[in-house]
């Protein structure tokens, strides 16, 4: 509940007690006991005023213990008005204050989040009332007012809660789309980089390439392979790729190996942290890289973010390759200690 809708809620509640107080003291007969009448109102204030303003750590909720109190007082006021009077008399205006009063109690227990302590606060009105005046009489005095406050201050309570929890609720999918909107934004700004970087170092090489119509030196040749294993790497390397991996394939390449990258996903659900750490390790691995084929991919696992295979020519086929490189790059940071 915010600030403001908690400032009419208590003033609300102090005024309303504010007037059944002024209500019980304009006595049009004078009462038997008239400390004790006084008693009971200062009595009733106190618990009224206390439950409203009392401090909790979340702000609203109000304590137990003060519950239990506020129970006992919903007995003993309707006990001290009506022993402060003559029979006769406690059906009189002022006399019956305690009813109006104790239901405020009730609904100010159920606004302060103690909805069972308000329920047995209005019980305990309906029996103390119904034993002084009867039922019937009781509820013509004022008590079925009470209830009906009760029963719509439990229906807002419930309503506004629910209201609450949907708009946190939406707060929290607004928040996530605009959290994957920027990713995608960011997605695809790299996407355009890599691109341009791609057209830049490949671009004069194809340039070249079709300039001469083919008709290549071997060193310009060797130029132009590199220069299309750049181009496939950014266009199918997607968020494998940073400078030191760019700069290991090449040396990979300039070895005379053979590399492929396949990006099918498997860095997509990561944060950017992971993905710098797994690009490092996929540098470092590359580094130390010895096969004659070497094949980097990242795909959607539960478990692997990225897998790099190194197999060198020993058989008649590739199916007949051996192994020479298997690392597995997990998608957790602790999986891999």
């Amino acid at each position: 509940m915010n600030r403001s809708v908690r400032g009419v809620a208590t003033a609300l509640a102090v005024g309303f007690a504010i007037y059944f107080a002024a209500r019980a003291i304009w006595w049009t007969v004078q009462p038997i006991a008239p400390l004790l009448m006084v008693a009971a109102i200062l009595l009733y204030l106190a618990i009224v005023v206390t439950t409203v303003l009392i401090e909790t750590p979340d702000g609203l909720r109000m304590p137990l213990w003060w519950g239990v109190i506020a129970v006992a007082a919903s007995l003993a006021i309707p006990f001290m008005v009506n022993a402060s009077l003559m029979p006769l008399h406690r059906t009189a205006p002022f006399a019956t204050w305690y009813i109006g009063a104790i239901g405020v109690l009730s609904v100010t227990c159920i606004v302060r989040r103690r909805p069972v302590i308000g329920w047995v606060v209005l019980a305990a009105l309906v029996i103390s009332s119904s034993a002084y005046l009867g039922l019937f009489v009781a509820l013509e005095l004022g008590l079925v007012g009470s209830i009906m406050w009760a029963v719509v201050a439990q229906l807002l309570v419930l309503f506004w809660d629910r209201a609450v929890h949907d708009t946190e609720h939406l707060a929290g999918i607004q928040r996530a789309v605009s959290s994957w909107h920027a990713i995608q934004l960011v997605r695809q700004r790299e996407r355009r980089l890599r691109v341009q970087y791609a057209l830049a170092s490949a671009g004069p090489v194809l340039a070249r390439t079709v300039a001469a119509h083919g008709r290549l030196t071997d060193e310009e040749r060797h130029d132009a392979r590199m220069a299309e294993g750049r181009l496939r790497d950014e266009l199918r390397g997607a968020s494998l790729l940073n400078d030191a991996v760019r700069g290991a394939i090449r040396e990979v390449r300039l070895r005379g190996s053979a590399v492929t990258v396949f990006d099918e996903g498997g860095l997509d659900e990561l944060d950017e942290e992971r993905r710098d750490q797994i690009r490092d390790e996929l540098a470092d691995v590359l580094a130390s890289a010895d096969a004659e084929r070497i094949i980097i991919r990242a795909a959607r696992d539960a478990h692997a973010a990225v897998t790099v295979v190194g197999r060198t020519g020993a058989g008649d086929s590739s199916d007949e390759d051996a192994v020479g490189l298997w690392h597995v790059i997990p998608r957790e940071a602790d999986a891999a200690k």
